[in-house]
């Protein structure tokens, strides 16, 4: 295996600290009789727990070696692996290497462990390469990549010499990119002292935009927005704004569910981090992907001024807004900046004496988002509706006349009428009369 993995070029940055390099430095160990068995045995088995702790992370299963193998080729960002992401395969020397490098993938896929089983005494290798993974829910793995992984991971299995190999994995950079932002729908960002990075989130909603009742407009308008996003045309930064409950997060979180297939990422990012946002659109921009960033219930208090870094991010320095980078925000207030009768008082002696032009400057953010779409709480008729969508939808055994008395009686204990209120009614009413098993 040492020998293998020293040959690797393109892909040789995995890490002293990966398990791959671990491993070769414990087998050239092992070839050179340069460490006691004992050492090497538990060397070995540390490697596998976090073989083993890798595979529950990401759902790994048959062959959790190979699994791994695919992942790291499937994450590893290096020059051939990013052009390949953004052009698909072209002609070119790089090629020369990567086929190289991808020909020690293929002989590590295919590595013989019996030799060094049988003189340590072990068989974990043997186990891992014969895996039969316990059922986990998906909430508790990213069930997304793991299919991505394990596909991916039976076909190269399969691949015939280097050359099918090749191909393999430069179609999946082309269809799916490479990297956490390939295979992940959605992020957050965290900062450190090394700068920004993006933390994948693993259990995103599964709502689809069908899946909101009623708001056909509104969905029609956002629909248009992002899909003119996505294939390269002029698209705005959006506001969703109106009453709570009204579904615009879920609206918006619909989309990555919708258009991940076709090249949309999102990155949820939150009013403190705006400082943040500049280095996460750097981070981004020379990607192969439309990435939207979503900042949920934005608002702000009168002495707040994290607001300019929004604006200042929306109207574009001497660099301008990449064209791969949208920003959708969800905001119960159409103007985002509370505003006082103060504000309104340009006659009043203070500290501001261009009172007037600090008002505009606070009301003019909401107008940087090109596309303003409006929820509104429905009407009584429009909320019974709901009631009924959703109660056929789950199921629910309820004459109508006692479900929309029951929801009469719900909305007024539980604060007015809305899509969310109609939700929770029904939640309740699962939970307390039968639903049909279909």
């Amino acid at each position: 295996m040492d020998q293998q993995v020293s040959r690797l070029l393109l892909y040789g940055d995995l890490g002293q600290d990966s398990i791959l390099m671990k491993l070769s430095k414990l087998f050239q160990d092992w070839k050179g009789n340069n460490c006691p068995r004992q050492v090497l045995i538990r060397g070995i088995y540390d490697q596998v727990k976090a073989l083993l702790d890798l595979a529950t992370d990401y759902g790994f299963d048959e062959n959790l070696w190979q699994n791994y193998l695919t992942f790291l080729l499937m994450t590893n960002e290096n020059s051939f692996s990013l052009i390949t992401e953004r052009v698909g395969e072209l002609d070119g020397s790089v090629n020369h290497f990567a086929k190289n490098d991808f020909q020690v993938f293929r002989s590590l896929f295919h590595y013989d462990f019996s030799p060094i089983e049988r003189d340590l005494g072990i068989d974990c290798f043997t186990t891992l390469c014969r895996y039969k993974a316990i059922y986990k829910h998906e909430r508790r793995y990213n069930k997304n990549v793991s299919e991505k992984v394990r596909q991916l991971s039976r076909r190269l299995a399969a691949a015939q010499n280097e050359e099918e190999f090749f191909s393999l994995v430069t179609e999946h950079y082309r269809q799916y990119g490479v990297g956490l932002i390939g295979l992940n729908k959605a992020f957050r960002i965290k900062s450190g002292p090394n700068g920004v990075e993006l933390i994948p989130i693993y259990n995103t909603d599964k709502v689809m935009l069908a899946d909101l009742v009623g708001y056909e407009s509104q969905k029609a308008q956002l629909r248009g927005n992002t899909e003119a996003f996505l294939v390269g045309r002029s698209a705005n930064n959006a506001l969703l704004y109106g009453d709570a409950g009204t579904g615009k997060s879920s609206s918006v979180k619909a989309l990555i569910n919708e258009y991940y297939d076709q090249g949309l990422r999102m990155i949820e990012i939150y009013k403190h981090q705006f400082k943040d946002l500049s280095a996460v659109i750097a981070m981004v921009k020379n990607r192969n992907y439309r990435f939207i960033i979503f900042i949920d219930d934005l608002s702000f208090e009168e002495n707040e001024v994290e607001y300019k870094f929004l604006k200042a991010v929306i109207e574009g320095g001497v660099e301008t807004k990449p064209d791969n980078v949208l920003l959708y925000a969800t905001s119960n207030r159409r103007n985002l900046i509370r505003e006082t009768w103060k504000d309104r008082g340009d006659m009043e002696h203070d500290n501001d004496v261009h009172r007037s032009d600090t008002l505009e400057e606070k009301l003019s953010l909401s107008a940087r988002f090109g596309t303003r779409i409006q929820y509104s709480v429905p009407n009584h008729n429009q909320f019974k509706d709901i009631v009924l969508e959703l109660a056929q939808r789950e199921g629910l055994k309820v004459p109508k006349d006692v479900l929309l008395a029951e929801a009469n009686k719900w909305e007024l204990r539980h604060g007015g009428v809305s899509g969310r209120t109609a939700q929770q009614f029904i939640n309740y009413m699962s939970g307390s009369f039968p639903v049909s098993e279909t």
